[in-house]
C-alpha cells in the first residue's frame, strides 16, 4: 500500500477563488479505497467537525468536498457515475472555484481530460468561504486530513495550484493535433497568488518551480522520481488480472509481491502482439519456485492452471533453472537464479523467438539480435495464430508455502523505490534500464508500442 505523502502548512490566500491541476496515475482502485489527492485541515488528523476539505477518489469517483465552519459536509461528484478505474491510464483532473460567480452553476467546475463534468450540485451560497488557502492550515498531496491510512495510490505529474483565479484547463493542457488525445501543455503559465505552486514537473521533486518558492516537504513515505508520465505510459503489474487475491501490489503497481498461501501468477497491463520488447525484473525473497516470463492473452483471467510454467501459451524461466512450457522443460541452458537476482527478457514477436538473461548474462548463449536466425532463443507460437491479439509480461510462484516479491522495471528506471544502478546504454529505446538493452528493442510503454 502507499505511505508517501507531502505536506506544506499554509498562509492567509484567497478562500473563494483558486485552480487545482494534477496529472495522475491511479494504481489503487476497489468500492472501499480513499484515495487523496489534495487536502487542507485545521489540524493534522482532522476529521469529523473539524474545518477540512479534499479533491479524492472514494468508491473510484471523483469527488471534492469542504466543511469551513465545521458544519455540514459539502460534497461535489460528476453525476455521469463515470468510474476511474484505468490504472494504466493518466487522468488530468482541474478543479476550479470562484464561489464570487453569480451564476450558481459557474462557482466549482471540474474537468478530465480538459472535458467539463456535470456536477451532483452547485455551490448555492455565494462567496462562501471553501477553508482552502485559509491561513494556519495545513495543506498535504497524497493523503487524507480524515486518517492517517489513506494514502493516495499511484503516481502524479504536473501538480499546479492558483491562488486567485479560476482558470480553464486550456491553460494547463492541450489537444494534440495528431492523434486528438488531450496532453500537457509544456507552456503553461499562470500567476500563482500567495499560496500558489508548480511542483513534480519535469523530473522535479517537492520544489516550487513558480515565482513563490511555496516548497513542499515529504511527510513520510519514499518519493520516486519515475519516466512514467502522460507523454509515455509504462507498463505495470495488472492486479485486475491475477491469480494473486492477497497479492500486495506497490509502487505504482510496478512491484508485487506473492502471498505464500497460494500458487499464482499476474500479467502486464499492457499487451505485444508485434515488434520487440524489453524487460528487467528484480526478484526479492524468492526461491527456486519463481517464474519469470510471458504468457498469452488466452492464459489471463484467471483461466485454466495457477502455473504460468504450465500454460500452454505460457513461457517460464524457473528459479530452478530452465524454461518450462505448458508443464514441460524446452531444450537450452538457464542457469537457476533466487534473490536477489536480475532477469532480462527480450521478446522478438517479428522472428516468434524469446531470449532471458540473468545478471546481464543472456543465458544459452543467446543473442536477441540474431533476428530468424534466433541464437540461443527459445522459439514461441506465431503471433498470427494469438486468438486474443497478444503476449503480456508476467511473474508467478508455484508453491504455497513462499512469497516473492518482483520489482519490475519496464523502462521507467526503477526497482520498487530504488533506481538502477548502472543505467546500461538503452539502445533504441524511450527508458532507462540496469542492462544494455538489445539494438532494435523497445519498452513495453505506449511510444514503444509506437516506435
Amino acid at each position: 500500500m502507499a505511505s508517501t505523502y507531502l505536506t506544506r502548512s499554509i498562509s492567509a490566500g484567497n478562500q473563494k477563488t483558486f485552480t487545482t491541476s494534477v496529472w495522475v496515475k491511479r494504481a489503487e482502485i476497489g468500492s472501499t479505497v480513499y484515495s487523496s489527492i489534495l487536502t487542507y485541515a485545521d489540524s493534522v488528523g482532522g476529521s469529523g467537525g473539524t474545518p477540512r476539505g479534499e479533491i479524492l477518489f472514494y468508491e473510484d469517483k471523483l469527488q471534492f468536498g469542504f466543511n469551513p465552519t465545521a458544519s455540514s459536509w459539502n460534497n461535489y461528484y460528476p453525476t455521469s457515475g463515470r468510474l476511474f478505474r484505468d490504472v494504466n491510464a493518466w487522468y488530468h483532473i482541474v478543479v476550479a472555484v470562484d464561489t464570487t460567480q453569480n451564476t450558481a452553476s459557474d462557482r466549482l467546475k471540474m474537468y478530465v481530460n480538459g472535458e467539463l463534468q456535470v456536477l451532483n450540485s452547485s455551490i448555492g451560497t455565494q462567496n462562501m468561504d471553501t477553508g482552502f488557502n485559509k491561513n494556519g492550515s495545513t495543506n498535504h498531496i497524497g493523503r487524507s486530513t480524515s486518517g492517517t491510512t489513506n494514502f493516495f495510490g499511484g503516481s502524479m505529474s504536473h501538480f499546479n495550484f492558483c491562488d486567485g483565479q479560476q482558470l480553464e484547463p486550456t491553460v494547463f493542457g492541450e489537444t494534440d493535433a495528431t492523434t486528438g488525445e488531450w496532453q500537457i501543455k509544456a507552456d503553461a503559465t499562470f500567476t500563482p497568488g500567495t499560496n500558489g505552486f508548480t511542483i513534480l514537473k519535469d523530473g522535479n521533486t517537492i520544489t516550487d518551480q513558480s515565482a513563490n518558492s511555496n516548497n513542499w516537504s515529504l511527510g513520510g513515505g519514499t518519493l520516486t522520481n519515475t519516466l512514467d508520465c502522460p507523454s509515455n505510459v509504462f507498463c505495470t503489474w495488472n492486479f485486475l488480472d491475477s491469480y494473486y487475491t492477497e497479492a500486495n501490489f506497490s509502487n505504482g503497481n510496478a512491484t508485487v509481491q506473492t502471498p505464500n498461501a497460494s500458487e499464482a501468477y499476474c500479467t502486464s497491463t499492457l499487451g505485444m502482439s508485434s515488434g520487440k520488447y524489453y524487460m528487467e525484473v528484480m526478484t526479492y525473497d524468492g526461491s527456486n519456485r519463481d517464474n519469470i516470463g510471458i504468457v498469452d492473452s488466452v492464459a489471463t483471467a484467471n483461466n485454466g492452471s495457477n502455473n504460468l510454467y504450465q500454460k500452454a501459451k505460457g513461457y517460464s524461466y524457473r528459479g530452478v533453472g530452465g524454461v518450462w512450457n505448458n508443464d514441460s522443460q524446452l531444450s537450452g541452458t538457464f542457469a537457476s537464479y533466487g534473490s536477489p537476482n536480475y532477469i532480462m527478457i527480450a521478446v522478438d514477436l517479428d522472428n516468434s523467438k524469446l531470449y532471458f538473461g540473468k545478471d546481464g548474462v543472456w543465458q544459452n548463449s543467446g543473442d536477441p539480435t540474431s533476428g530468424s536466425t534466433g541464437t540461443g532463443a527459445i522459439s514461441i507460437t506465431p503471433t498470427s495464430d494469438l486468438s486474443n491479439g497478444c503476449y503480456f509480461f508476467a511473474v508467478g510462484d508455484e508453491v504455497t508455502s513462499d512469497d516473492t516479491t518482483y520489482r519490475g522495471n519496464f523502462g521507467n528506471g526503477t526497482f520498487g523505490t530504488s533506481a538502477v544502478t548502472s543505467a546500461g546504454t538503452a539502445g533504441s529505446t524511450p527508458g532507462t534500464f540496469e542492462y544494455d538493452v538489445p539494438s532494435g528493442y523497445q519498452p513495453l510503454s505506449t511510444k514503444g508500442l509506437n516506435a
